[in-house]
């Protein structure tokens, strides 16, 4: 039987921004504590957005600093593309990042979840085709190829994200944990041998190794089952609908550059209806460390 263990913990403080490397972490009902707990808003549309709207977010890092609070989540140091600094607690860090991002943006740390305001889209389609075009830029298709399907996500939560940029209280897509098996990596980077196939393409909160070195999409087996890492366990709920994301160049400063590649949304379209890597809800809170077995 395959063992498989935790290899990898990463945690994003700003929504989009490049994550950093934990070796350990407890999980909550909410995943990894803090973990999106900051998001900028563009201030045209005054709809919080991500790197599927502006790309340059993928281009900055982000790190908690420690025994700091500002208010719901600590404060956060932000490196910007020219490797220069600012932070959330500086005056004019709207200004750098709005610089920076060539876009007037503000940075918001979590709102409760009540503050509907905060988390409505504000910028809707005016049409059903206008609608479309807005989904296929969003998820990197062409006019040739199918949109992912969503009947997988429950409805209450779909209407949610379709109303809102997160789950009200969140700054998640849509739910609080990702998981990426390297087997998947493995297998998908057979189905596009040109792609440079980087774990930060992906931004999992966990990354799972394998004893046999397996090359298939091992966790898309998991969804339904209850997983278990270390001392917390996961309820997988769906396979990952991937966007343009994983496509976009990333070039923060001092970590390696990952190119421009649309090949990979067309590998993802062709041979895994778009889904790579599995969402879950955490079932048992609990301690989650590097070299942890997760048990299936």
């Amino acid at each position: 039987m395959t063992a498989f263990s935790v290899k990898e913990i990463w945690r994003y403080p700003v929504k989009s921004m490049q994550g950093e490397r934990l070796e350990e972490t407890v999980l909550t009902k909410g995943g990894i504590p803090f973990d999106r707990g900051w998001a900028v808003r563009d201030e045209q549309s005054r709809t919080i957005r991500g790197a599927k709207h502006i790309p340059g977010l993928l281009h900055c890092s982000a790190r908690y600093l420690e025994g700091t609070s500002a208010g719901t989540v600590p404060h956060v140091e932000i490196t910007l593309p020219d490797g220069s600094k600012t932070g959330s607690q500086e005056k004019d860090v709207n200004a750098r990042l709005s610089k920076a991002l060539e876009r007037e943006v503000t940075l918001w740390p979590l709102q409760p979840a009540e503050d509907s305001a905060h988390y409505r889209i504000n910028e809707t389609a005016a049409s059903q085709k206008e609608l479309e075009a807005n989904m296929r830029a969003m998820f990197g298709v062409r006019e040739d190829e199918t949109l992912p399907d969503l009947s997988a996500i429950p409805g209450e939560l779909l209407s949610e994200v379709m109303e809102y940029a997160s789950p009200r209280g969140t700054y998640f897509d849509l739910y609080p944990v990702n998981l990426l098996t390297e087997a998947s990596l493995r297998r998908f980077q057979e189905l596009t041998p040109s792609s440079k196939l980087d774990v930060r393409r992906f931004r999992p909160n966990f990354l799972i190794a394998d004893d046999e070195k397996l090359s298939s999409l091992a966790e898309f087996s998991w969804v339904g089952n209850k997983v278990t890492l270390g001392g917390a366990a996961l309820d997988i709920a769906i396979e990952c609908m991937r966007c343009v994301m994983t496509t976009r160049e990333q070039a923060p400063h001092g970590q390696g550059a990952i190119p421009r590649d649309p090949e990979i949304m067309r590998t993802l379209v062709r041979e895994t209806k778009h889904n790579l890597s599995v969402y879950a809800n955490v079932a048992s809170p609990g301690a989650v460390k590097v070299g942890d077995e997760v048990q299936v």
